[in-house]
This record gives structure tokens, C-alpha cells and sequence, in this order.
């Protein structure tokens, strides 16, 4: 196993060393309003269906509220989840996930039209980085502010979606900024400074709390609800703790 992989194995840092990380409470906590100011649309680069309600879910709802555009970039249909698993096969994953994502934007106040599903392979986004900057370019235009996840995530597909969607923003003349999703796992909250030169804390309400977390439950087949795995869940109960907070982080 590579050295990425290994730093995402186990059961991670806690929530609860979270709740006591002084770096992460040290960031400027700020308003959705701030970071969606002047902002046509917010394009969302998503390299699973759940990372970006994981990520940004809140924010989504957000500017879905202020009118401003909401589009998902969903790049693979995370088919390669549970690899080798008798039941859910690729071609059932795929199915099944386009159908999740769909009914958390539902939850989140939107519906299926605000995601494009481009089916690249999951688990081997790198290889087709250069496509994904391409089709990009396609639908970012100046005003947009571009999310998609931290280039340093640890994930290689996360990593690949982050490098992209930064060349692409550049290239378009749009805003970009990226968000954590597995660094949360291997970061550490005891450090005395935290990774980021730049980096606020998104406050969300009661009410967007409450609709990110039905969105987040939407993922049966990564939480291990409904039908059983027969395995573990990519997103057992300590890994959701991490992201029912009443703030998201976005780094740039």
C-alpha cells in the first residue's frame, strides 16, 4: 500500500481532538455572505458523489438561498468504493450513487439538474487530469467561485479534482478555493500551527446544520445504513462526526 493510502487507514483523529485543536479554532470564522460576495455561481468539483456535501454542503445552501447559481461537477461515480464486493458491483455503485447525490441535493433545497455526472474512472482521475482541466474550462467563466478539494488531501483522486479545478479557475479568470475532506482524518490537532497559510471557517446556522446532515445520511452505501456491506463503510459514524460542525473550512 502507498504511502497516501496509509495516511487515510485506521480510525483517524477523533472529533473530539478537533474540538480542542487551537489552530483550527484560531481561524477567522466569517459568514457565508463574505465568501459569496459578487459571486455569479458557485461551482462545486466534486471527485465522489458525498465529498461535496461532506465539504461544502452548507455553503451550497447558501447560495442557493442568495439566488446565486449552484452547479456540481461530479467526476466519478465513486464505483470503486468496495472493490471485489459480491453485491455492490461498479455497475450497481454507479447507479446507486448517481441516485444518492441527487436526493441530498434535494435535501439541500436543489435537485439533479444542478449536477453534471462526467463518469471518469474512480480511482484513476490523474490519468485523465488534463480531460477534467478541458471540460472545465467549458463551464467556468469570470464571477464564478470554483470549491473543490484540498490539493494536499491525501486522496490521489481528491488531489487530481484540486489540481484541475485551480488550472482551470486560473485559466477562466474565476475565484478558487478548496476544501478538506480526508485531511481531517490525518491532520494533526495538536500541532501548534495548522497547514494552511490561508484559511476561514464558514459559520452555518441551525437550519443549515440540521438539512447538511439529512443530505449526508442520504449516502446509504457509504454509511453502512439500509442494506448491509458486509464490510466497513467508507463513512462510519466517527468519520461523519468530523463534518456535522457548525462551520465548514475552505482554504485560499
Amino acid at each position: 500500500m502507498d504511502a497516501v493510502a496509509v495516511r487515510i487507514e485506521g480510525r483517524g483523529t477523533p472529533e473530539s481532538a478537533w474540538e480542542r485543536c487551537a489552530w483550527l479554532d484560531a481561524l477567522p470564522l466569517v459568514e457565508a455572505d463574505t465568501v459569496l460576495l459578487g459571486a455569479r455561481r458557485l461551482i462545486v468539483v466534486s471527485p465522489h458523489p458525498d465529498d461535496e456535501v461532506l465539504g461544502c454542503g452548507g455553503l451550497m445552501q447558501a447560495a442557493a438561498a442568495q439566488g446565486c447559481g449552484v452547479q456540481v461537477v461530479s467526476v466519478t461515480d465513486g464505483e470503486a468504493c468496495y472493490p471485489d464486493h459480491p453485491r455492490w458491483t461498479p455497475a450497481r455503485l454507479r447507479d446507486a450513487r448517481r441516485r444518492e447525490l441527487a436526493a441530498a441535493m434535494q435535501a439541500l433545497g436543489m435537485d439533479a439538474t444542478h449536477v453534471t455526472s462526467l463518469g471518469l474512472p474512480d480511482g484513476a482521475v490523474a490519468r485523465h487530469e488534463a480531460d477534467l482541466v478541458a471540460h472545465l474550462r467549458t463551464c467556468v467563466s469570470p464571477g464564478d467561485v470554483v470549491l473543490a478539494p484540498w490539493i494536499h488531501d491525501a486522496h490521489p483522486d481528491h488531489e487530481a479534482v484540486g489540481r484541475a479545478a485551480l488550472a482551470a479557475a486560473a485559466l477562466c479568470g474565476a475565484r478558487s478555493l478548496q476544501y478538506p475532506v480526508w485531511a481531517w482524518h490525518w491532520l494533526d490537532a495538536l500541532a501548534s500551527t495548522g497547514p494552511w497559510t490561508t484559511a476561514q471557517r464558514i459559520a452555518l446556522c441551525p437550519d443549515a446544520q440540521a438539512r447538511k446532515r439529512q443530505a449526508m445520511a442520504v449516502f446509504a452505501t457509504q454509511t453502512g445504513e439500509g442494506e448491509a456491506l458486509g464490510c466497513e463503510p467508507i463513512l462510519p459514524e466517527h468519520v461523519l462526526a468530523r463534518f456535522r460542525r457548525s462551520f465548514e473550512v475552505l482554504i485560499g
